[in-house]
């Protein structure tokens, strides 16, 4: 099969995906709101531990790291500078990392429900990417308000936050429509992403900055997207500068090219889906 016929067939597919994901659009709602439902039904506390996370998450770091530890960033002297960087880092780094990892056994855990229902199962990966939003974004406007606190809002460029975010989201949803299909199929797949998640985030510059790894380790990060995507995030937050549109397009190339395996790896397996979870 040529290069053009397979973008070709990944295109026609893409279209009925998500034709299919709109006229499903009250289960995908549906699907989320009861999510949330189940979660904190049984809470003393219920929705608010939505809340009470992130903020613990915001505090521990910002008491620990810019008046406990002191530390401080390569020419920002800031007294919460480090404390910008690494819950910028931390809570993009949650929103990427939870939606893998429950995307890759997002069929196993919705087994019953694949077998008993007569739907678009990719609207599965949409209902697993608006609950990780939701929780981004009340974590991120906690961080906001934090930022106003302490006078570090950002400029202007916050409204490259848009833009970043899609990249991140069509990067991740690759990687959960390939790791969830598989994973149906080689249950080691679930293992590997756990351990590989672990890796992933250290090779990140999220708790340490670029600046400090020697030239042939951060020639290395060009290999990793989120490299580019978190450090995005980090300029704009922490140097209240626009991100490095040219690093952005690799992320994009890749988030693209994954989402292009994962709809044909999905389309060739989906109809044994039901039979395998």
């Amino acid at each position: 099969m040529s290069l053009a016929a397979f973008e070709g067939r990944i295109s026609v597919a893409a279209r009925r995906q998500l034709t299919r994901i709109w006229l499903y659009r009250d289960f995908v709602f549906g699907s989320v709101k009861r999510e949330f439902q189940t979660e904190y039904r049984k809470s003393l506390l219920g929705a608010a531990w939505i809340v009470i996370s992130p903020l613990a998450l915001i505090l521990i770091y910002t008491v620990v790291f810019s008046q406990v530890m002191r530390s401080r960033l390569p020419r920002n002297d800031s007294q919460f500078a480090y404390s910008i960087y690494l819950c910028s880092g931390i809570l993009a780094w949650m929103l990427f990392a939870e939606a893998v990892e429950r995307g890759q056994r997002i069929f196993i855990d919705n087994g019953e429900l694949i077998k008993k229902l007569n739907f678009p199962k990719a609207c599965l990966f949409i209902v697993l990417l608006l609950n990780s939003l939701i929780r981004f974004a009340i974590a991120f406007v906690l961080f906001l308000i934090f930022l106003l606190l302490v006078g570090q809002l950002p400029g202007i460029q916050f409204l490259a936050f848009v833009p970043l975010l899609l990249v991140q989201l069509v990067f991740t949803l690759g990687l959960c429509l390939i790791l969830g299909t598989l994973n149906v199929f080689f249950r080691d797949v679930g293992q590997f992403t756990v351990i590989l998640l672990q890796f992933w985030f250290w090779f990140t510059p999220i708790v340490y900055p670029r600046s400090i790894l020697p030239d042939a380790v951060r020639s290395l990060l060009a290999l990793n997207p989120m490299a580019d995507i978190i450090g995005g995030y980090q300029r704009i937050m922490v140097d209240r500068q626009w991100p490095d549109w040219w690093a952005m397009l690799f992320p994009v190339v890749v988030g693209v090219c994954l989402c292009g395996i994962g709809l044909y790896i999905f389309g060739k397996c989906s109809g044994d889906l039901a039979d395998e979870v």
